[in-house]
């Protein structure tokens, strides 16, 4: 099949990416003429193993290519698919103001019946608007004879793991108003459909569904977060009891590991802009207000144990090991690191954070470019006074810590991941603090 996919952001370089890699001939689309010469000569603008490999192997074989200019693309198409971004507003809704403009040039370019399928994560309802947009521009140009369907296909890609989930997804759901839709994207997804399960809906539920799994993944991290609270108060360990709970197979153990709190492009974005949703329908989602609110406060929490042990941070050194809201990854968006430099440095002006992550450096110094940036997490050990360890790297959980408690100033550790074993480390001399232990 002939496949355009608008946006070559996260989402749209690995599903385009995915597509191309099944023999779809797919053409990658951005307004960005600098992404787009980057992704011709087979390099990505973000960081996830393994994809950049692909993106040049789907380029030598002639299945992908990319463009700016929508005419093309739009028309040569099949089935078009939207994978711009839906930021939050100021409000905790979502922005849909990219989607409108890719919907717009789709219909100033529509030549005859195409599937235009949203990507994107879109409030329940977007669907109806994208078609009524794309009619709004086939009637301005007198082309009401042209037919299109609308559909939704939410993406489900776990960052650090994205490749894997696009080529062997756990499931697709695919959201269509006709038959004629459903069958063009049964299609598209016949090179998997023998090895997931596809399922097929309304589109509303489509749209649904991808805020209802994120909305639940969110919960679950913000419970286990607020029972290690009470963990700590009452002389339990969390690892323990969420190691207890995830037997149960009900309820599994995958998102019940206690730490700083989530982050990243979906969560925090996708609970936001559910509560809006509810809010603007006079439905409170209470259980999720909640659950918004232990991610608020859950750096506050990690960063308070700081205080009781080393008391005035001014002039201290702390290390800061892990920038990227998890690891594998360049995306810094909404990174429990993040907080923590806000909070340490609105807190103490002369607070001395030495700062490093394999991955997320360059992309956090545009931020905060006062912050020492070291070139490995020894280095940042060096002279400190405590280390906070935020995002659980291979480089940083395996280093020699042996070695590292040497060099530090004073050997606290706080583990905001528990990522490593307390008892090792008390032998070796730190004075660590996990959460919920």
């Amino acid at each position: 099949m002939k496949v355009a996919v608008i946006g070559t952001g996260y989402v749209g370089a690995t599903t385009a990416i995915a597509f191309a890699s099944w023999g779809h001939r797919v053409t990658g689309l951005d307004l960005d003429a600098r992404k787009i010469a980057l992704l011709r000569q087979g390099r990505l603008p973000i960081y996830e193993e393994g994809l950049e490999e692909l993106l040049q192997e789907s380029l030598a074989a002639g299945t992908l290519s990319f463009s700016t200019e929508a005419k093309e693309a739009v028309e040569t198409s099949d089935v078009i698919l939207l994978a711009v971004g839906t930021p939050s507003a100021e409000d905790g809704s979502a922005d849909l103001s990219y989607i409108e403009g890719a919907s717009r040039q789709i219909g100033q370019h529509l030549n005859g019946y195409k599937v235009i399928v949203n990507k994107s994560t879109v409030p329940v309802g977007t669907g109806d608007r994208v078609r009524e947009i794309i009619a709004a521009q086939l009637q301005a140009r007198g082309r009401t004879d042209l037919d299109f369907d609308v559909a939704s296909n939410p993406e489900f890609l776990r960052e650090g793991r994205a490749l894997h989930d696009a080529l062997h997804p756990e499931r697709v759901v695919l959201g269509c108003a006709r038959p004629r839709a459903r069958e063009q994207l049964l299609e598209l997804y016949a090179p998997i459909a023998d090895h997931t399960h596809i399922l097929c809906t309304a589109i509303r539920d489509a749209e649904m569904i991808k805020y209802a799994s994120n909305a639940f993944l969110a919960t679950k991290i913000s419970f286990v977060n607020e029972l290690a609270r009470l963990c700590e108060q009452t002389g339990a360990d969390i690892l323990h009891v969420a190691k207890g709970m995830g037997l149960d197979s009900r309820i599994g153990e995958q998102f019940l590991q206690p730490g700083v709190g989530y982050g990243g492009s979906c969560f925090p974005k996708d609970v936001a802009a559910l509560l809006h949703l509810a809010q603007r329908h006079e439905t409170p989602l209470q259980i999720l207000e909640a659950v918004e609110w232990v991610n608020h406060t859950q750096h506050e929490r990690f960063l308070e144990k700081v205080r009781c042990s080393l008391g005035d941070l001014s002039g201290k050194k702390l290390a800061l090991l892990g920038l990227t809201f998890k690891p594998n990854t360049d995306d810094i968006r909404e990174a429990p690191a993040l907080k923590i430099i806000e909070s340490l440095t609105r807190s103490y002006q002369d607070v001395k954070i030495a700062a490093y992550d394999p991955q997320g450096q360059a992309h956090v110094k545009r931020l905060y470019p006062y912050l020492t940036y070291s070139p490995t997490p020894e280095v940042a050990l060096q002279g400190a006074h405590a280390a906070l360890l935020i995002t659980e790297w291979p480089q940083i959980v395996q280093l020699d810590w042996s070695e590292a408690v040497t060099t530090m100033a004073t050997p606290y550790l706080f583990d905001g991941r528990n990522a490593l074993d307390a008892t090792r480390m008390k032998q070796l001399g730190y004075r660590y603090f996990g959460i919920g232990r």
